[in-house]
């Protein structure tokens, strides 16, 4: 049986008398790679940061692997969890300061913390993994490159390379990645991703997004949101689908695909990338 990464037992929260997420199910084992997928509102947020520990639920369970590790304190545990995840967000992004280059961007992924505090002279052994890093993430030429004179393609590739800088990561997550981007640079990036993912750079995926457009051939299940609700979710090809899609959006919608990449339209009318749905 393949090793469960998380899973998530009639997870609910309620803030303020109102339900953001409801009676979430959902099991990840290694070797899948999941899209969420739902509109804004949706709870999509809100489950990441269930799983991340900082939002606590108010009713179920999260089973997380490797908290078990951790055993002096529930603070240590989820520490511990954090570090197995590879978390690239635009949250991040605006906690690195802008003198950071490549290199040490990389590197503070080894601590899982943010902006590298530590002398790099002392630490060769890292130098040299990191280095071997942005030689995968295609950024070696970005090495001394300060972050502030990055374009967004560049930082999305170097952020990766930070949580692929991980000893223990067992999951990686790519929340709304493609922000930003244009459509040339999203279609280069989300082909970088899906190489990374058929080369096996890491064990399992969870790509955040509302844009069908950004789902990759290698995205195996999916789980579709709306108002904090499961509407579908399983194998790609059973949960992804013009009902699912169209109830999660609230609209009558149609999804297509071609050599496993998707496009939803409104009626007769394509939804271009960015698009609303109306």
């Amino acid at each position: 049986m393949a090793a469960t990464v998380f899973e998530m037992e009639n997870v609910s929260v309620q803030r303020n008398g109102r339900k953001i997420l409801e009676g979430i199910n959902l099991k990840v084992e290694r070797d899948q790679h999941w899209v969420i997928l739902g509109g804004n509102g949706s709870g999509k947020t809100s489950l990441l940061n269930v799983l991340m520990g900082y939002l606590t639920p108010t009713t179920g369970d999260v089973q997380l692997r490797g908290r078990e590790d951790a055993v002096n304190s529930a603070s240590q545990s989820w520490d511990d969890w954090r570090k197995r995840i590879g978390f690239v967000s635009s949250s991040i992004s605006q906690l690195i300061e802008p003198a950071e280059t490549a290199l040490e961007i990389v590197l503070s992924g080894r601590h899982a913390m943010v902006n590298y505090w530590q002398s790099g002279d002392d630490h060769p052994a890292e130098i040299r993994a990191a280095e071997k890093v942005l030689e995968k993430v295609n950024a070696s030429g970005l090495r001394d490159q300060p972050w502030a004179t990055m374009s967004q393609g560049e930082r999305q590739r170097v952020l990766i390379g930070r949580a692929l800088m991980s000893q223990k990561m067992e999951i990686l997550i790519l929340d709304e990645p493609c922000a930003g981007l244009d459509p040339v640079a999203r279609e280069n990036f989300l082909q970088f991703v899906e190489e990374l993912t058929q080369k096996g750079s890491f064990r399992s995926l969870l790509l955040v997004t509302h844009h069908v457009e950004e789902i990759l051939p290698a995205i195996t299940h999916a789980l579709v949101l709306r108002d904090g609700r499961i509407v579908a979710q399983g194998e790609k090809r059973r949960s992804l689908n013009s009902f699912s899609l169209s109830e999660a959006f609230g609209a009558e919608l149609k999804l297509r695909s071609r050599l496993g990449r998707y496009r939803l339209y409104h009626g007769d009318e394509f939804i271009p990338e960015g698009g609303q749905v109306v």
